[in-house]
């Protein structure tokens, strides 16, 4: 049994005792706790749960695309990754462009409405296919603002420069390991209100060496935690990995700190089922030694060995 894994577990079921109900932005409602952290051992398994078969291709090709600071979905949708589309299609069907059957109401998804349905994923796969093949519709409604990548890699100074903070740290952590600065943050106040088009859930990370040892914490405002934090959890582990394997060092501990953490009201059956599997052995965690840069590696550089995980368990995204 995961000592890992059972962290997850337990916020689970900390949450669901303890929480308390909590309307939300997308209208679904909450049950919210403030304030809760959690740490993972990195040298004992990667954290990828193994009480739900969770896509780690997804969450691989999503760090990527951060990394390479892309805004747009062609990338991941080139990568099979629909993980962040719903966001841009609903920039789509709310323009003056859109001449398709009503689908601005969302909520509809998770009910028992099959003709809405059969309509959201008929536009849908228009929609995706034309982010691919059409080069000036994804620049118009593929482009997601000033989302994570934007801030890591390009962002804008008051003097119009722009920071790429991601490679300044990895230097950093290279040439000055002890420093107390080693922070990226994803949370830009003047572009949350207009340039976003989902203002960023794990706002900031901090990075720490010690005993030849890197260790990140990440500060999360909200977190869903059903369909979310485990991706949250598997991506700021493997973006750990690969900047302990630049920078020479091994990896310590992910520490994960959140502000609003919450179950939605329609994810709970799923969590019950979840909490009632045992957690397996965690994969190990594969990457190419003859890529020495973070910002060299590619989909076929990541992999996992080992990894058994229950069934995956299905459960509608809130929007």
């Amino acid at each position: 049994m995961s000592k890992n894994e059972n962290t997850y577990l337990e916020l689970c079921k900390y949450v669901m005792e303890h929480g308390v109900r909590k309307e939300d932005r997308t209208g679904t409602g909450t049950i919210s706790l403030f304030g809760y952290q959690m740490r993972f051992n990195l040298n004992e398994g990667f954290p990828l749960l193994t009480t739900k078969k969770i896509p780690f291709r997804l969450i691989a090709s999503e760090l990527l695309w951060f990394i390479k600071g892309d805004t747009n979905i062609k990338y991941l949708l080139q990568h099979n990754n629909n993980i962040w589309n719903e966001w841009a299609f609903k920039k789509w069907v709310e323009s003056p462009e859109y001449n398709g059957p009503d689908m601005t109401d969302f909520g509809l998804r998770s009910q028992t409405d099959e003709v809405f349905n059969r309509q959201y994923e008929q536009q849908m796969d228009m929609f995706k296919q034309s982010i691919l093949t059409d080069e000036d519709f994804a620049v118009k409604f593929g482009e997601l603002g000033n989302v994570y990548g934007k801030q890591w890699r390009a962002w804008t100074a008051s003097t119009g420069e722009t920071i790429d903070q991601l490679k300044d740290i990895i230097e950093t952590i290279k040439h000055n390991p002890s420093s107390r600065r080693l922070i990226v943050s994803a949370w830009n106040p003047e572009d949350v209100p207009s340039n976003m088009a989902l203002p960023p859930c794990h706002s900031l990370f901090q990075f720490y060496v010690s005993e030849g040892k890197l260790s990140c914490q990440l500060y999360q405002r909200s977190g869903d935690i059903f369909l979310g934090i485990p991706f949250n959890i598997a991506s700021y582990a493997l973006l750990t990995h690969m900047i302990a394997h630049e920078c020479g060092l091994e990896v310590g501990e992910f520490i994960h700190t959140l502000g609003d953490a919450h179950i939605y009201v329609n994810h709970l059956e799923q969590i019950k089922m979840q909490l009632d599997r045992d957690p397996k052995s965690l994969p190990e965690l594969k990457l190419n030694p003859e890529k020495r840069s973070v910002f060299d590696f590619e989909m076929e550089d990541i992999s996992i060995e080992g990894y058994d995980p229950h069934p995956p368990i299905k459960a509608p995204v809130a929007v």
